[in-house]
């Protein structure tokens, strides 16, 4: 990633950092912020992502989430293909400003590019055990919205 054209205030002190009132986020090395996305209302964990600082400024201006892809490497607005939107209703930070919490209106009703709610839609079985790792099984915990296969097309 190149040096991006938005920029955000400056980090200053620990005290400012932690207790101000300026919004003054810590991109990683990689230029890159985690970003939980949760609903707005129920306050469920819809998904992670990250944001570089286009990524932020183009939340902050379009009200609209939009997220940093590594694997395609590049900007991502949610929705823009599924039309499963996300309307940012509030955005924190946590104490250093180093991840963000985003709460959202989850438009469509799927925040998963499988086509679930949830990106977190499988939990961990019970009597699971890592002393037997085929005891170590996943199942569902939700119930697709849509069918990633008639939503996005190949390119």
């Amino acid at each position: 990633m190149s040096t991006s054209p938005f920029v955000f205030p400056a980090r200053t002190t620990t005290a400012e950092i932690e207790l101000g009132t300026t919004l003054q986020p810590k991109f990683g090395p990689d230029g890159l912020l985690p970003c939980i996305t949760t609903d707005h209302v129920t306050n469920e964990v819809l998904m992670f992502a990250f944001m570089n600082p286009e990524a932020l400024a183009l939340t902050l201006s379009s009200g609209k989430a939009t997220y940093w892809s590594r694997s395609r490497n590049k900007l991502w607005i949610k929705g823009e293909e599924s039309g499963n939107a996300q309307i940012v209703k509030e955005l924190r930070v946590d104490c250093d400003q180093d991840v963000i919490l985003l709460k959202v209106e989850n438009v469509g009703g799927a925040a998963c590019h499988n086509g679930y709610p949830s990106c977190f839609y499988r939990k961990l079985s019970g009597g699971a055990s890592v002393a037997d790792p085929a005891t170590l099984k996943l199942e569902l915990a939700a119930r697709r919205v849509f069918d990633p296969a008639t939503v996005y097309k190949k390119k």
